[in-house]
């Protein structure tokens, strides 16, 4: 079973997290331990074209994995980023959030987050991609905070 990340297919076993509209996924070059991704399920390449609903349920679960994230990777913050559009820096055209867990130091200069995000391009060869093992096993992981996932209609959603 997999899901669509704008051109990108991710496996079930990527992903930890599901709500009514939205998932979280691990990432596949994360610039920091616990950086995730939160994106609406359906597949809208800008924010201002996500319904109302959606925007509410990303932000929600934003907020739910951000507690998470932050309390597991021994954050003592977190940066919430979106790049929204090319001009912005979006490599990969499906709305989606960047949850980053943070401590003091862990970078010179606190904005540099940002900079670092823009470069770390799906397309950019100088960060190497984590191996599915490797993803898996940090989905594995952060699954256990959540509501168990299961199977339904060839998608991933939430066991009732």
């Amino acid at each position: 079973m997999t899901i669509a990340f704008g051109p990108h297919t991710i496996r079930h076993s990527q992903v930890f997290f599901s709500s009514a509209l939205s998932y979280g996924l691990v990432n596949l070059k994360p610039i920091a331990r616990g950086h995730v991704l939160v994106i609406p399920k359906r597949n809208v390449p800008r924010f201002t074209a996500l319904t109302p609903a959606e925007v509410s349920d990303l932000f929600l679960s934003a907020q739910t994995i951000g507690r998470v994230v932050e309390t597991q990777f021994q954050g003592q913050a977190l940066t919430v980023a979106m790049q929204d559009g090319p001009a912005a820096g979006q490599t990969v055209p499906h709305v989606h959030i960047h949850v980053i867990p943070r401590r003091f130091g862990d970078w010179t200069n606190n904005d540099d987050v940002y900079a670092e995000l823009d470069q770390t391009k799906v397309d950019n060869e100088e960060r190497k991609p984590r191996s599915e093992e490797e993803m898996a096993a940090e989905a594995d992981f952060l699954r256990a905070f959540f509501p168990p996932l299961a199977a339904k209609d060839g998608q991933v959603s939430l066991t009732t």
